[in-house]
């Protein structure tokens, strides 16, 4: 979509957050259609005139009053209405940059001047022919604006979900603002059922958010101290205090938008060739309809005979449906693809998106979660015992393995813990009760000199499986065994097998040892794996995958990611494809997002390429088949002006039908 203008001035102001009021595409809307009820104005009792007249040969005043008034009613349809049109047009013959509006413009022009001419007996009068040309081609122009308003109708909705107003925190005073007087470090405090105002993190306060707008997920996400919030997302059941970290243009919704914005206005490579195309087709058009009138002229020695034929050629030949035929498709695709949270960036991803062959894939928090979570318990004492004294001694350090084991004891009191001390690197220790706890690795166990050959093949079998495994000690007794891995996400095997299905090369890189990796990638169906790769190096093999398929024209390699390490390999991929909760840099990056970070929607990117593209060959094909037809009848004298002025709205009311079709597709 559009940026958005017409918003009330503020200081501070954050645009995505104002009540738009007034989008770009709605303003041109508004403007074609006062364009387009001026011209039907004036252009009905012109057309109307000349049906009686010249249609059905009924004289009701003279010929000369009647092309007065085809003249004067027809130059506001023509020079004021259909201005933009003329001017844009006429700007092609000294730019040698010629478009679908040169040939209007030359066509309604001459039209019109027959109608001067006709007063001095030259030529027979069209200028009422000039009018409806010009008012058929403003009404297909609006009912082009609207379907572009259409397609980006589902970015706008991003707009409407966030929050209007913000409770916040100045000194001890609790304060409703707007969000555009909204600042960096303001506290706010969102209530049960608030919607979060602007990005931030949670200093205060438990409770579970909403996040399905962003993520997809329906389930609810804990929100605790420290952890971070999305503005738009829906607080549910405690109050929670938030400082806000982003604003305005900064935030993640505001981000969304603008990826879309950006794609929209971008031409994809066979757009471009339609351009050229255009520019190559209308000067052919211009030498084809000067030498229909010397030809008509010469042979039949009817001079408005010729007149007719060559301004039937140059309207009916009008590339409106060529210069509507790639665009109209790309922007109802990408309004499909902001529907599905997938974001195109460049628009040229949706074209070569259909013709990748390898796909390589990230794994921590790509085909990942990319947090740890308790995996497996293997224990000699009763689980919940051994959760207890694990989740109470883990909570008082912060490292990621220890926030998984206090997640899964879930323990609503905690055990007091003396003389607690982090063991880096090794574990961790202190005393509940009387008892000496003892948490860590094989290392920490054999320093200490404790036993654990019973639990030998356990812990074996758990690190075989690319799994972290802390063993718990009492009183150097070992109780049991608790292993952590970073969990996969729910639908990755799905998506990936569906991959696999589709004939794709599915690959996973990471920078973990091997016996992980090729753990991970088995339980996801990935056959290749490329472990030990430092950061700096994915970008490297990504270029070698590509060299691979040189020899095979039109393959690309994909690549998936969501870190700051990633990005290098998805600038080097042909199509980069960033996860929607990574970082910035991945999604600056990458030419589609995944704002729902499912790799469900690597497949949908791929059918809706296809089905767009498909959508665009079947448009150009209309396009070129109706001139291929039209244009030798327009040529051998068989068509009106006017019936070609019509025939050639409909192929582009064809054309955007035809694009909106691909709103019915399941991808």
């Amino acid at each position: 979509m559009n940026k958005i203008i017409r918003m009330e001035e503020r200081n501070h102001k954050h645009p995505h957050t104002e009540v738009q009021e007034t989008s770009i595409e709605e303003l041109e809307l508004q403007s074609w259609r006062k364009k387009l009820i001026g011209a039907w104005i004036f252009g009905i009792p012109v057309m109307l005139l000349m049906l009686i007249a010249r249609i059905f040969g009924i004289e009701i005043i003279s010929e000369q009053i009647t092309v007065l008034i085809f003249l004067i009613l027809g130059f506001p349809v023509v020079f004021v209405f259909g201005w933009e049109t003329i001017k844009g047009g006429l700007k092609g013959f000294y730019t040698f940059y010629f478009n679908m509006d040169s040939l209007i413009a030359l066509g309604t022009i001459i039209a019109y001047l027959t109608g001067i001419f006709s007063y001095f007996n030259f030529v027979a009068d069209y200028s009422g022919v000039a009018s409806a040309i010009m008012a058929i081609f403003i009404t297909g122009k609006f009912i082009e604006t609207k379907a572009k308003g259409k397609a980006t109708q589902e970015i706008r909705k991003l707009l409407e979900l966030g929050a209007k107003k913000a409770t916040i925190l100045r000194g001890k005073r609790e304060m409703i603002v707007e969000i555009s007087e909204l600042k960096l470090e303001d506290i706010m405090i969102i209530k049960p059922g608030e919607k979060i105002p602007t990005d931030g993190f949670v200093v205060k306060g438990e409770s579970s958010v909403d996040e399905s707008m962003i993520t997809g997920e329906s389930l609810p996400v804990d929100k605790t101290k420290g952890k971070n919030v999305i503005g738009a997302t829906i607080n549910q059941d405690g109050i929670l205090y938030v400082k806000t970290t982003k604003i305005g243009k900064d935030t993640f919704l505001a981000h969304i938008i603008k990826l879309v914005e950006d794609a929209q206005g971008t031409k994809v490579p066979i757009q471009k060739l339609a351009d050229k195309l255009t520019n190559i087709f209308v000067p052919v058009i211009l030498i084809l309809s000067l030498l229909s009138f010397f030809g008509w002229w010469i042979f039949s020695g009817v001079l408005s005979k010729a007149l007719g034929v060559a301004i039937s050629v140059l309207v009916i030949a009008c590339p409106c449906s060529l210069g509507l035929a790639v665009p109209i498709a790309l922007m109802v695709g990408s309004g499909i693809g902001a529907k599905n949270g997938i974001l195109i960036r460049k628009g040229e991803a949706i074209q070569t998106m259909k013709e990748v062959k390898i796909i390589v894939f990230d794994k921590t928090g790509t085909i990942t979660k990319g947090k740890p979570e308790v995996s497996d318990i293997y224990s000699s004492v009763k689980k919940n015992y051994l959760l207890e004294i694990a989740g109470s001694l883990e909570k008082l350090s912060e490292h990621p393995i220890a926030k998984a084991i206090v997640e899964k004891a879930g323990l609503k009191k905690y055990n007091q813990v003396k003389s607690f001390k982090i063991l880096r690197g090794r574990g961790v220790e202190g005393v509940i009760g009387n008892k000496k706890i003892l948490i860590g690795n094989r290392v920490l166990m054999n320093e200490r000199k404790i036993n654990f050959s019973s639990f030998e093949r356990v812990i074996d079998e758990f690190e075989s499986g690319g799994k972290t495994t802390m063993i718990i000690s009492e009183n150097k007794e070992v109780l049991g065994v608790i292993a952590v891995a970073d969990a996969i996400k729910d639908d990755s095997s799905y998506a990936i097998g569906l991959l696999n299905n589709a004939g794709y090369r599915t690959i996973m890189i990471t920078g973990d040892n091997e016996r992980t990796a090729k753990s991970i990638a088995s339980q996801v169906g990935i056959k290749e794996v490329i472990a030990n790769v430092l950061p700096e190096d994915k970008a490297r093999k990504v270029a070698e995958l590509q060299n691979e398929l040189k020899l095979v024209n039109n393959r690309f390699v994909a690549f998936v990611g969501d870190g700051i390490n990633d990005a290098p390999a998805l600038k080097q991929a042909n199509i980069g494809i960033a996860m929607g909760t990574g970082t910035d840099i991945a999604i600056e990056s990458g030419d589609l997002v995944l704002a729902k970070s499912s790799l469900i929607g690597v497949v949908q990117s791929i059918r809706l390429s296809k089905a767009t593209f498909r959508k665009i060959k079947q448009n150009l094909f209309w396009a070129f088949a109706y001139n291929v037809i039209a244009i030798p009848l327009a040529v051998l004298g068989l068509l009106h002006p006017v019936i070609a002025e019509i025939a050639m709205a409909l192929s582009s009311i064809t054309v955007i039908t035809n694009a909106n079709l691909l709103r019915g597709i399941r991808i």
